[in-house]
């Protein structure tokens, strides 16, 4: 990396992190972010006086493309939406400044390395943070909204590449309009119930199994509370508490069956009773939603158009959709956009190819 992408680098994190603090409510986790975007900012000015040292000029430059998405997504969908996504880029990214010797001189790998110590000490600065909120900060948690996030966008390209190839397929059979556009139609509603039936089952599975675990674990608590006791020493000790600090916290906890069920859940079960995962009705909506918009891209102008101006149509329709579900999922792969959207364009038009070609073979054959 040069100095310049350094800068770029520091100052781009630095602009996500202020959008992450200007979204979110809560004081004190936007405390959290305004320190994270100092420490961002510090190293920039560290980078800056090296390349003016350097005679070289130094403006700001602008973020990333997709740094200013997520800055963008912060702001509409509020911090959670990006957390998830901005921690996996964080944990890319934090061997950045290994074997730089102006970097590791100034203790920027440890900065980077220390992310999660940085939001700790912010949060009992501020008087202390919901440990949800902490945790998908640190980046432990994987199933925030930053995931919802994802699914959105694969669920959309599930719907545009599936009705993409049926509708090249039935147009490689060189059927009528009327018959592609019934196709392409069939295929977007079949798919988009499917999906949302999966979802729903899903969700709705996950939500019963974790809710019978907090029932046994409830059951247990009232049996057997000397055991429960007991296991929840024994991770409180291995959090460093030493034995006498560690039995007077769980005392303190069973003194109330839902702490302590809330307690257990959390640390022996890993299990957020506040969360359980969603509603599946919501899930189910989502993504039949969201697969019924990426499967019209491909059907669209055959409502529209006829012959081979729908047929072009629907094939460059599709083709831009791809290039922005490409796009969009260098967000979570760290890829550059361009990349993952060329990469995304050239799969897709494949694949249309393979099943045209199938359905111009079978209906040569059938006739």
């Amino acid at each position: 990396m040069t100095l310049r992408a350094y800068l770029r680098g520091e100052l781009a994190s630095a602009h996500v992190y202020d959008a992450l603090a200007d979204a979110e409510s809560d004081v004190g986790v936007s405390g959290v972010f305004r320190r994270l975007a100092a420490i961002e900012r510090r190293h920039a000015a560290f980078w800056r006086a090296r390349l003016e040292r350097a005679g070289v000029a130094a403006p700001d430059t602008p973020p990333t493309c997709r740094m200013r998405l997520l800055a963008s997504l912060a702001r509409r969908l509020g911090a959670s939406a990006v957390l998830p996504i901005l921690a996996r880029i964080e944990a890319a990214e934090s061997h950045a400044y290994d074997g730089e010797p102006d970097a590791v001189a100034a203790g920027m790998p440890a900065d980077e390395y220390s992310h999660a110590r940085i939001v700790q000490a912010a949060a009992m600065e501020v008087g202390g943070l919901p440990g949800r909120a902490l945790g998908m900060i640190e980046g432990r948690r994987r199933g925030g909204s930053g995931n919802a996030l994802r699914a959105a966008v694969l669920g959309a390209n599930d719907g545009l590449v599936s009705n993409l190839n049926l509708v090249m397929g039935v147009a490689g059979a060189m059927a009528n309009e009327g018959t592609i556009l019934l196709t392409g139609l069939a295929g977007l509603i079949a798919g988009a119930c499917s999906m949302a039936m999966g979802e729903w089952l899903s969700v709705s599975s996950a939500r019963e199994m974790t809710q019978r675990r907090l029932a046994r674990e409830a059951t247990a608590i009232g049996d057997l509370p000397e055991l429960e006791k007991q296991d929840l020493i024994l991770i409180y000790r291995a959090k460093g508490f030493d034995a006498a600090a560690a039995a007077r916290l769980v005392d303190k906890l069973f003194q109330s069956p839902d702490r302590a069920l809330d307690s257990l859940a959390r640390e022996a079960l890993g299990i957020d009773p506040d969360d359980l995962g969603g509603s599946p009705w919501t899930a189910a909506a989502a993504s039949f939603g969201l697969f019924a918009l990426g499967a019209s891209f491909p059907v669209a102008p055959f409502l529209l158009l006829n012959g081979r101006f729908a047929f072009t149509a629907s094939f460059l329709l599709s083709g831009v959709a791809l290039i922005g579900i490409g796009a969009a999922t260098s967000l979570f792969t760290g890829q550059k956009a361009s990349f993952s959207a060329m990469r995304q364009l050239a799969i897709g038009i494949a694949a249309a190819a393979v099943t045209f070609g199938l359905g111009h073979l079978i209906g040569v054959s059938i006739d």
